[in-house]
């Protein structure tokens, strides 16, 4: 007996078609979705409130140090306006001050005015005296007196001269008039000299010549008092075109201070003698 098998393909095919597809499980991805979108909402929400709060932070620290700029500004300011207060007291003070003395100031200028006059008053009737005296001794100078046309200064005679020369002409002049060329040792004779010789160009006893040290013509050492000197003298300069040598003369410029110069160079010149005291 023969077994007949039969391969039932068409059925086999025909249930695999019209099997139902397999249901996917779509509730846990839904699930999912479902909290991810608030969670990354919320997410957003709290970087935002950071982002915000550093902000904020960085905007309240600059605010603060804005606000105490301006305390100390206007600390500043209220310094400012005090000081301002008590400066204008004191001008005011000063002012106060000023006004009180005026009539005192007037007073001692005038006593200083008076004391000028009384002064050229004094040398006025001891030039007329030593004229007289003169007149008596036949031209003879009296003890005191200084020699006509000679200026008196303290217990000095100048002469200052309108003849130009050298500078050793000048000094040999002057020691055969029984003077020498002025020396300078006091303010006060400063003042005098220089008061009378404004606007000249003058010879005065002092010299580097003899020893390359600048001394007096009497050989007294001289003691360097750079405000006496014009600006950057003395210079030794030697471009002259004068002869040998360097400036090894001084003389009063016309600002009343001193420079140097060759000795060849002729200019006026002051002579000075000591009077003798009765």
């Amino acid at each position: 007996m023969t077994t007949e098998y039969h391969d039932n393909v068409d059925e086999e095919m025909s249930n695999f078609w019209n099997k139902e597809p397999r249901t996917v499980n779509f509730s846990r991805f839904s699930r999912y979705r479902r909290w991810l979108f608030p969670a990354l909402t919320a997410t957003l929400l709290v970087i935002l409130i950071i982002a915000l709060g550093a902000s904020n932070t960085s905007t309240w620290n600059r605010l603060w140090s804005s606000e105490k700029s301006v305390s100390n500004l206007t600390e500043s300011l209220r310094d400012t306006q005090q000081l301002t207060k008590d400066t204008a007291k004191e001008v005011l003070s000063m002012k106060f001050a000023v006004e009180n003395n005026k009539d005192q100031l007037a007073s001692v200028s005038e006593a200083l005015r008076q004391l000028s006059v009384l002064d050229a008053l004094r040398r006025t009737v001891a030039e007329l005296k030593c004229s007289f005296e003169r007149l008596v001794n036949n031209g003879t100078t009296a003890h005191g007196c200084c020699p006509l046309n000679w200026d008196s200064f303290g217990t000095s005679c100048y002469l200052f001269s309108t003849t130009p020369l050298s500078w050793h002409d000048a000094r040999d002049w002057c020691n055969g008039h029984e003077s020498h060329l002025a020396i300078l040792l006091t303010d006060e004779e400063w003042d005098f000299v220089t008061h009378r010789s404004m606007g000249s160009f003058l010879w005065v006893g002092l010299t580097d010549e003899r020893t390359g040290q600048w001394e007096w013509v009497n050989q007294t050492p001289y003691i360097m008092n750079r405000r006496r000197w014009r600006p950057g003298q003395p210079d030794a300069w030697t471009h002259h075109g004068l002869g040998p040598g360097d400036e090894d003369c001084a003389h009063l410029h016309s600002d009343g201070r001193l420079n140097d110069l060759h000795c060849s160079s002729k200019m006026r010149f002051i002579c000075q003698r000591h009077t003798i005291k009765n």
